[in-house]
């Protein structure tokens, strides 16, 4: 805790908010979205865990069940829940009364998908849309919907709303955008020429009806919102002037009690990740005062979600009117007790969100730099301290290492920490260059939140085995990530590492031939910035595309880097050998598809093929280590101490100190050794 007085109550952001007759306490939130958890299409006990730790962390509304589907042909495509049968009622009345008990509200989204459905997905029914035009993004080409689909739909968002509201639920939000309601409100997607296509009020009538269906289906005090497209940007036709006459519309018809404004598209990749739900190298809070314009058309609260990732750009949001409710939801996967912090005074102490998008990827909803999000279930937010004190040694200051020694500080254990390098951050030092700066905001947190715990950083401390059993210790963690891997064949000693280039080492040739083995960030961050020096760039990858081993967000955003700079990568090529060629270089470089040969000359090769540990350490303190070095895995994944055979210290290693892997990994390794050591 620090010295900071607790939050004003005049805080804008810890005003309440009266909607109907409902009280929220605050104006943060988290919006829906698929978190990934759900069971059989339910929201069970690790998805309702999830939720409720930010009910526990003080927030005023969650919202859950991105897309949530209410008819067999709106399959359940990215984890989506179920609502479209009673089933799903008993795990509502369950999760209602969790997230009650802790003050917060609580809301789904329902929807249905549309031509953004999947037809091989589920039941293997065809995608339906007010017309068969195909979405890019999902594929689908939709059959054009007649009444009778119409009046199905309407009936299936009616029996949705209502089993919302048998589960305890204080409301629900329908969705316009990409889905089916956005889909018939769109001129882009709705080619129609009768009563549900062409003009605006025609274009509109099928969310009036499905608002008119649910208000009748539900009671007086259940609220109905709609998450809301202010304007479609670049790659659509819906204005801005036209969403806000369609909103009052629905405004006058008594249709809707809050809308939850978003901009942009989603049915392309660069329209997802850079507009509806952008993030890293993108600004903070991009849409804020787009949304504010419509706020002032309207007479209904305004909530709006995209990256307003920190509390002053939600605080900004609410103080000026842009906004009534702040969608801070990857900010609370970063740290569910953010809004706790905030009334406490501890702002400086929240986890900050980077803008990592790791969470929107496959591994939803776990945080770069959280493990413990989405994991509630088994690893708790809240560190307990260790019935017994013990003196522990962390070796590197790295992401791993720096997480490895907070947790051991909240632990009560006497922590010291010994960094080779001038500063704390190992490969992320290299890594926030360029689009990625705003990673290092996981190294800053932790450095502060350590110095808070009056934790020592030791730098420029090259660390021999003797030097760290000098220190006497019960616990030595090994967080001294690894070093750049290059051999790949005849002539390796020939190429230089991507580190080389990115870390300035090694200036770039006029000519360079940068291979990718990994998929990874290093390599077309080599690339970029051999080609804004002025070399000529040949960007070579084992992969079918460039960055294939990153989330769906990274990958996009390395193809618009290298579509904007030029750069055409080869693909599908595995790099052979390099031979010397007078003053200049020849590459060999194998087609995987067709085991053909091509070589290349330049002069200068640089490769990245991940990481590879330096064991010298290792294998010197292992010697007199109780445990012989080796990390049980069972106790491990069982969340059990370590076992120690003999008299010694304990010693682990994590992160890229056992095998090349990415940053949570490294911090999931740290932190579930380190919160039972």
């Amino acid at each position: 805790m620090n010295d900071t007085a607790p939050s004003t109550p005049k805080d804008p952001l810890l005003q309440p908010l009266k909607i109907g007759n409902l009280t929220i306490r605050n104006r943060i939130m988290s919006t829906s979205h698929a978190c990934g958890l759900q069971v059989d299409g339910y929201p069970q006990e690790t998805y309702q865990a999830y939720h409720e730790e930010k009910a526990k962390g003080g927030i005023g509304l969650s919202m859950f069940g991105g897309s949530s589907n209410i008819a067999p042909d709106s399959p359940n495509i990215f984890s989506q829940i179920n609502v479209g049968e009673d089933g799903v009622i008993p795990h509502l009345q369950r999760f209602s009364e969790r997230m009650h008990a802790q003050g917060a509200a609580l809301m789904c989204q329902i929807t249905h998908l549309g031509r953004r459905g999947d037809p091989y997905q589920g039941d293997w029914l065809p995608a339906i849309g007010p017309s068969p035009l195909r979405e890019t993004l999902h594929r689908a080409i939709p059959r054009e919907m007649d009444r009778h689909d119409i009046d199905r739909v309407i009936a299936a968002y009616a029996a949705a709303a209502r089993r919302c509201e048998e589960g305890g639920l204080d409301g629900i939000e329908t969705l316009t955008g990409g889905h089916i309601l956005g889909q018939f409100l769109s001129p882009r997607t709705n080619q129609r020429s009768d009563e549900f296509g062409g003009s605006l009020e025609n274009r509109m009538r099928l969310t009036l009806m499905v608002h008119d269906a649910m208000r009748e289906a539900v009671g007086a005090d259940f609220l109905i919102g709609i998450r809301w497209v202010v304007d479609e940007g670049p790659d659509g036709m819906l204005s801005p002037e036209e969403s806000a006459r369609a909103a009052q519309m629905l405004q006058a018809a008594g249709g809707a009690d809050f809308f939850n404004a978003i901009y942009g598209s989603m049915d392309t990749m660069r329209a997802l990740t850079m507009e509806n739900m952008p993030g890293m190298g993108t600004p903070i809070a991009p849409w804020v005062e787009h949304v504010g314009r419509f706020r002032r058309e309207v007479g209904l609260p305004v909530f709006h979600a995209a990256r307003i990732s920190d509390l002053a750009s939600a605080r900004h949001a609410v103080a000026e009117g842009h906004i009534d409710m702040a969608g801070m939801t990857r900010a609370q996967i970063a740290d569910p007790h953010l809004v706790a912090k905030l009334a406490a005074g501890e702002e400086d102490r929240v986890r900050p969100c980077v803008g990592a998008q790791h969470c929107q990827s496959q591994y939803r909803p776990k945080c770069l730099h959280n493990a413990v999000t989405g994991r509630e279930t088994i690893l708790p937010h809240d560190v307990r301290p260790a019935d017994s004190p013990r003196r522990a040694v962390v070796v590197g200051a790295g992401p791993g290492g720096l997480e490895a020694a907070r947790v051991l500080a909240l632990r009560g254990h006497e922590v010291s920490v010994h960094e080779a390098a001038g500063q704390a951050g190992g490969q992320l030092v290299l890594a926030s260059s360029g689009w990625r700066r705003d990673i290092t905001g996981i190294i800053d947190w932790r450095l502060a939140e350590l110095e808070r715990a009056n934790v020592p950083i030791h730098y420029n401390a090259f660390m021999e085995a003797a030097d760290v059993a000098a220190l006497n210790p019960d616990l030595v963690i090994l967080a001294t990530g690894g070093l750049p891997q290059t051999g790949f064949g005849p002539g390796a000693d020939l190429a230089l590492s991507a580190w080389d280039v990115i870390g300035g080492q090694a200036k770039p040739a006029p000519r360079v031939l940068v291979w990718d083995g990994t998929g990874r960030h290093p390599a077309p961050m080599a690339a970029k910035l051999a080609q804004e020096a002025g070399s000529e760039v040949v960007f070579a990858t084992i992969d079918a595309g460039v960055a294939q081993d990153l989330t769906y967000a990274e990958t996009t955003r390395w193809r618009t880097e290298f579509s904007r700079a030029g750069l055409a990568p080869l693909t599908d090529l595995r790099l052979v050998s390099v031979a010397r060629a007078a003053n200049r270089l020849t590459a060999t470089l194998l087609n995987e598809l067709t085991r053909e040969e091509m070589r290349i000359d330049v002069d200068q090769v640089v490769v990245d093929m991940g990481t590879v540990p330096d064991n010298e350490m290792f294998d010197a303190l292992r010697i007199d280590a109780a445990n012989d070095g080796v990390t049980d895995i069972g106790a491990l994944i069982d969340r059990r101490p370590q076992p120690r055979g003999r008299a010694g210290y304990e010693l682990h290693r994590i992160g890229d100190a056992q095998a090349s892997r990415n940053v949570h990994a490294a911090i999931y390794d740290a932190f579930r050794l380190c919160h039972i050591a």
